[in-house]
């Protein structure tokens, strides 16, 4: 069957995924052999592929496929996330659009629809996950709000409120009024803004003295409770003990006093409002101040903030600014920029709120997590500057509110009866909820009507922290066969950016729950960033369509594209081009295969000694760079590994073995030759196969007729063996040889056709091993040594062998030697330039020691081509 001219990854990907499904090669059951074992960091269930995804399950991809070759027992487990305040905010947006409010839905109604809007968009990600080439285990694909999953959430909650882990607290919590739920600090995104500040007249009670506030936030007035100063400042002496007007409200505060207060910042005095403040809460706790909370949940104002009621805080702030300067209230505004806290997911300005919330205790939890990362290396960060960024993070950690103000995801399993907040139980269900309430109380009289569910769900991220246990049903059935094979897992790949989010959390749950650790290496892959550096995203436009690249440049070219600029915790900076190079290497390899195949083979001939020499020495390069691929894997540089597996096939294998053993024009090639490139070739498709997998297996298949046994993605990966570095060596000056004698061909225009012969002194007593392949790719009729310089040649050197190649008529002398004295001319003055600046003390003495040396070996350079080009020049002369 003729070979196509144009390798086509429209016609060869679906075929061979479809044939590795067919096959079942992606699932795993736990066997006799050593597991190696992911578990994808569950993108959101209504997402799309996009650019870091990619990175990251083509990183997945690529590891589990080279331990798959390795012999491993290989499971990659696949899984979406619920994502609850991004699904809810989509799922409630839609049903906007169809004029239906959630408020007038019950949760069950709600629900429905949320699970319609699952069920019609939970699969496109994954869907094109597998166009990428993604070799999951499909069998045991994993959402997290399974009913086994959600039962591991649950059962994980009741075990840690019994623990005295959790609790309900009223606290300050991070309000998103978008999402009108809570978030957790980590969730909150810091962003610099330039606001202003506000010079604020407050007047004291029954006088006409004012004093001035400094705020960004006037619209909060009218949660203010108490005016601080601190008790050291002289300035306010005289204000101690005394009370203060709030503006429009009119509400008479007391003046405290509290060495919070900063004395440079401001006017010194400090409004307090302890609904709408974390530090401010604290004072007023201290203080025993009133709580006024003027927001509602969208972040209106209520009924407090008077003729604003309704209004938003910013619509409030502009108002209120105005009103303010016609009472005469404010005194001046300055610019000032401040730090401005906002969602993670809505983007939403947060605005500080007192709620009655769930809290998990972290700080228990996080000791094993550390001493995991930073005093053992049990869990491994690569790369390993991140360990600084999680020592801060854990070290300072903060307890870690899970409840959110939404219906889509895992109820919280607390059961309230009663009047009081604090007359709740937690229970696994209603019924079991029941009896405890019963055996609280005492009261064998209560009903389910009496016991009302909490109306709260988890943090997404409450059932993320499980998921390397929750996978293989590990919280609920820690026995399993399948959890005590695969768990720990090896290898997680993940972003910076859930470093804490995902990450520092899963080692604590894992310590929590199994004494050990969820997996060993944490690969933290970069961010992908456009060409200005900016992060890729669908509101900057600046993201392409990530189906689209790999329609245009096949799932291989993409994946080369972007591995090869896609070091571990550098951020990507994106170029289409990436993948326009990676396309091109795959068509490299096809051509080369193409070639192979195209020639005719000779059973009945002798090896040629150039073949038998290339062959040695790529068998040895081959060795050599499996040996740097190994260790490139073993520190997960993989972008590394991979440039050492382009350079092999692309000048290694296709510039210079090819040409070594590549017939003459209509001549055969004999057996031997063809049969080791074609074993050379396949030694190149395993080490492929990992970042090219269709294109290998294409070519795989291609090359023999395979059972389903012998396909490439079941095949093994190359034994590592020392290579042979001298010969490594010969061969690397062989090839400065060859490329000498191709600079003069095309210095001097000589056609390839005509034969050259060349004469080396052979002061560096080079080997003659590798003379054959000198004589072949330089088409060389005479290669022999010489014991003095030849008289009226061409000359090169390689270290300080002199090679001549004699001339012929072809060659204009007189031409000739104009050149080289124009040459001449041109070092001579370059290197009076260096000595000039040698001779010159200052430079000597002032220059950094490495640039004097630089200056030095450039002279000795230049002196060495001088003394070349002289000798050239008396030979022709």
């Amino acid at each position: 069957m003729a070979l196509a001219a144009q390798y086509s990854s429209k016609e060869v990907e679906q075929k061979w995924y479809d044939y590795w499904m067919q096959h079942n090669y992606f699932h795993s059951e736990p066997n006799d052999k050593e597991p190696y074992t992911i578990v994808i960091p569950p993108p959101n269930v209504t997402g799309i592929l996009h650019m870091g995804h990619m990175l990251n399950n083509t990183i997945q991809d690529v590891l589990i496929r080279r331990a798959r070759l390795k012999g491993f027992n290989a499971c990659w487990v696949p899984g979406t996330d619920h994502a609850s305040i991004a699904t809810e905010a989509k799922v409630v947006a839609k049903l906007k659009a169809e004029g239906i409010n959630k408020a007038d839905l019950t949760r069950e109604e709600f629900l429905k629809h949320a699970w319609e809007w699952t069920d019609k968009y939970g699969g496109t990600i994954l869907e094109q996950l597998k166009k990428l080439g993604a070799s999951c285990d499909w069998e045991r694909l994993r959402f997290t709000m399974d009913d086994t999953m959600s039962a591991s959430v649950i059962q994980c909650f009741i075990d840690l409120y019994n623990k005295g882990l959790i609790y309900r607290g009223h606290r300050m919590v991070n309000w998103d009024p978008e999402a009108k739920t809570t978030l957790s600090d980590e969730e909150v995104i810091y962003e610099e803004r330039q606001g202003k500040l506000y010079y604020i007249n407050y007047k004291l009670e029954g006088s006409d003295e004012h004093l001035v506030i400094a705020t960004t936030r006037p619209e909060t007035i009218f949660g203010d409770t108490a005016i601080c100063i601190n008790p050291n400042d002289e300035r306010f002496t005289h204000l101690k003990g005394k009370k203060a007007i709030v503006p429009v409200v009119n509400r008479v505060v007391p003046i405290i006093e509290d060495e919070y207060v900063d004395l440079e910042f401001g006017t010194g005095c400090l409004k307090v409002t302890p609904a709408h403040d974390e530090n401010d809460k604290m004072l007023g706790d201290k203080h025993k101040l009133e709580v006024v909370d003027i927001f509602n949940d969208d972040a209106t104002l209520n009924s407090f903030g008077l003729h604003y009621q309704g209004k938003d805080r910013f619509v409030v702030r502009e108002e209120i600014v105005k009103e303010l300067e016609e009472l005469g209230a404010l005194v001046k505004t300055e610019s000032h920029l401040n730090k401005v806290g906002t969602s993670e997911r809505t983007k939403a300005v947060i605005e500080p709120k007192l709620s009655d919330q769930w809290f998990v205790k972290m700080k228990d939890l996080a000791e094993p997590a550390i001493k995991a990362v930073l005093d053992s290396d049990e869990v491994n960060l690569f790369p390993k500057k991140f360990e600084n960024t999680y020592r801060h993070w854990m070290e300072n950690i903060r307890d870690w509110n899970i409840s959110r103000q939404l219906w889509w995801g895992q109820q919280i399993p607390a059961y309230y009866f009663g009047d009081g907040k604090e007359d709740f139980v937690v229970a696994k269900n209603m019924e079991e909820a029941l009896a405890s309430a019963k055996a609280k109380t005492g009261n064998n009289n209560l009903t389910e009507a009496d016991l009302k569910q909490d109306e709260d769900a988890l943090d997404t991220w409450f059932s993320s922290w499980l998921w390397p246990m929750s996978v293989f049903d590990g919280i609920a059935n820690p026995d399993n066969a399948d959890f005590q094979y695969y768990y720990p897992t090896n290898d997680l790949v993940t972003g910076p950016d859930i470093l804490f989010f995902w990450v520092a959390r899963m080692i604590m749950a894992g310590y929590e729950y199994t004494g050990k650790q969820p997996f060993t290496n944490v690969y933290l892959t970069g961010l992908v960033r456009d060409a200005e550096r900016r992060k890729m995203s669908k509101s900057l436009g600046n993201s392409p369509d990530a189906m689209k690249l790999i329609d245009d440049y096949g799932a291989d070219g993409v994946r080369v594209g972007l591995l090869l600029s896609a070091s571990a915790g550098n951020d990507l900076l994106f170029d289409e081009d990436l993948c326009k190079q990676g396309k091109g290497f795959i068509n490299k390899i096809w051509n080369a295969f193409r070639l192979i195949k195209g020639w005719e083979v000779d059973a009945g001939a002798e090896q040629p000694e150039a073949s038998k020499k290339g062959l040695e020495w790529y068998s040895e390069r081959f060795k050599q760079a499996t040996e740097e691929i190994e260790d490139h894997f073993s520190k997960y540089r993989i972008s590394d590994a991979l440039m050492v597996t382009y350079k092999l096939v692309w000048d290694d294998f296709c510039s210079w073995l090819l040409e070594i053993v590549k017939p003459e024009y209509q001549k055969s090639i004999d057996k031997k030759t063809y049969d080791a490139v074609i074993a050379a070739l396949e030694d190149n498709l395993r080490i492929l196969h990992p970042f090219t997998p269709f294109a290998s297996e294409e070519i795989w298949q291609t090359i023999a007729d395979r059972t389903p046994e012998e396909a490439l993605i079941v095949n093994e990966w190359p034994a590592i063996a020392k290579p042979n570095l001298a010969m490594l060596e010969h061969f690397e000056l062989a090839t400065q040889v060859i490329t000498g004698v191709r600079a003069i061909r095309k210095d001097k225009n000589i056609s390839f056709k005509e034969e050259l012969e060349l004469h080396v002194l052979n002061t560096e007593g080079f080997s003659a091993d590798f003379d054959a392949i000198i004589k072949k790719l330089g088409n060389l009729s005479v290669l022999k040594t010489t014991e003095s310089p030849v008289e009226g040649a061409l000359s090169f050197r390689v270290k300080v062998n002199e090679y001549f190649i004699p001339l012929t008529g072809a060659i204009d002398i007189d031409a000739e030697i104009a050149k080289i004295k124009e040459e001449l001319a041109y070092t001579q003055g370059f290197i009076n330039s260096v000595a000039k600046k040698l001779s010159n003390e200052r430079f000597v003495n002032n220059a950094p020691e490495q640039v004097v040396a630089l200056e030095r070996q450039k002279q000795a350079d230049a002196q060495a081509k001088i003394d070349a080009l002289e000798k050239r020049l008396a030979a022709l002369s």
